[in-house]
């Protein structure tokens, strides 16, 4: 029997929020309005305090690529893998219990490797002011090791997600060593590596190293408007687009207010023009082609640049509580498309979809649309994982949105 599946591998993480004063942050050496690392013991120190004094208003299971997969499982009713840590023993209520009961069942856990100690934490403490100050504790969440990484489930993934997160490990740490196995195994078997960049203070410390990286290993890089002009130089979004497709076959950059774009290469000779009306901006008419399907950049003859570009979703929600987990519900929906494209080129291998090999099974123009509408959703609640799939039917927007 056909099946598909996307694998990941994450520093498994609960992230805990919790209003706090200036005293509280005084209390445990926290620089208000900053990030820093705090040790296993003053991380138990800080929930114990914040337990006792019953501030915690959320807590969930954390990680980009973590919630990456759980949105994919949600969205597709699939599975998906995680290579990560989990506690051995897990105790009721605590940090991998919390873990286990935020993530779908459709995320194959089975696979976790077992640690003696605590998962990440981060704990996000917000003053009475509205500014956010974050401490983190990595605890063993880095602890992952190549012989965790099975090769079978790399090589017959629809993709494996990664995050830059995983390449800047500290002393001891062996995640990145376990990633690099993953990424040889992904790339021996031709399954397309995505990239989450996650954060440009990683990618500021050497954008040559990742351009470089992303050359030889990545096939889709996903990166908002801020990590996009850290890696690439370009603050215009389309720019910076066009400067990683040197590198990468597909880039997913969301933009804020701006929305969101999805750039590739098809080839020349397989190309559809769009129905909707022309865009120019830094490139004229770069919308022109969207109505194609991406390709991996070699497997085109004559390769052609293809851009596509979509607004906010109903102009956006009218109230933003939380821009956490966006990006990543728009990368669910991509990969999503990725694995349908996958399954049926797997069930219907002489379907006239695949005489050019796709990465994706939508258009352009429709893939924007759907990590459109994700990102929507993502926005619209308060948590970066989703709690159900998107409706049949949208009761509050014309059918003219999907049928364009």
């Amino acid at each position: 029997m056909v099946k598909s599946h996307i694998c990941g591998i994450d520093q498994t993480l609960v992230d805990i929020e919790a209003p706090v004063n200036d005293a509280f942050l005084a209390k445990f050496d926290l620089l208000k309005g900053t990030s820093s690392l705090v040790d296993d013991t003053q991380a138990e120190a800080i929930y114990d305090s914040l337990m006792a004094d019953d501030l915690i208003s959320h807590e969930f299971a954390g990680g980009t690529i973590g919630n990456t997969l759980h949105n994919y499982s949600v969205l597709s009713d699939d599975r998906s893998v995680l290579f990560g840590v989990i506690s051995d023993p897990i105790r009721a209520k605590g940090y991998a219990y919390k873990y286990l009961c935020n993530t779908s069942s459709k995320v194959d856990l089975d696979i976790l490797q077992p640690v003696s100690g605590p998962i990440g934490r981060c704990f996000t403490l917000i003053s009475e002011d509205g500014e956010r100050t974050f401490a983190f504790n990595r605890g063993m969440a880095n602890a992952l090791t190549s012989e965790n990484i099975d090769k079978d489930i790399v090589a017959s993934a629809s993709a494996l997600i990664i995050s830059a997160y995983l390449m800047r490990g500290g002393e001891g740490d062996t995640i990145e060593e376990a990633t690099m196995t993953a990424v040889r195994y992904a790339n021996e078997s031709g399954t397309p590596v995505v990239l989450s960049l996650g954060t440009k203070q990683i990618i500021a410390q050497d954008p040559a190293w990742w351009l470089n990286f992303i050359d030889k290993h990545i096939t889709v890089v996903a990166m908002n408007e801020d990590e996009a002009e850290t890696l690439t130089g370009e603050s215009d979004p389309l720019m910076a687009s066009k400067k990683a497709l040197e590198v990468a076959d597909l880039v997913l950059l969301t933009a804020g207010a701006e929305g969101l774009y999805l750039s590739g290469y098809c080839d020349n000779s397989v190309k559809r023009i769009t129905s909707n009306p022309l865009k120019t901006a830094s490139v004229s008419d770069f919308n022109q082609y969207e109505f194609s399907r991406a390709m991996r950049k070699q497997d085109c003859i004559d390769p052609l640049m293809v851009f596509s570009h979509i607004e906010p979703y109903m102009g956006g929600p009218s109230s933003i509580k939380n821009t956490n987990g966006a990006g990543d519900g728009a990368l669910s929906a991509l990969l999503h498309d990725m694995a349908a494209n996958h399954y049926h080129q797997q069930y219907f291998p002489k379907s006239s979809k695949h005489v050019q090999s796709a990465l994706c099974y939508s258009s352009f123009a429709q893939v924007c649309k759907y990590s459109n509408r994700v990102s929507f959703e993502m926005l619209n609640q308060h948590s970066p994982r989703l709690s159900k799939g998107l409706p049949e039917k949208e009761d509050s927007l014309e059918e003219a949105y999907w049928e364009q």
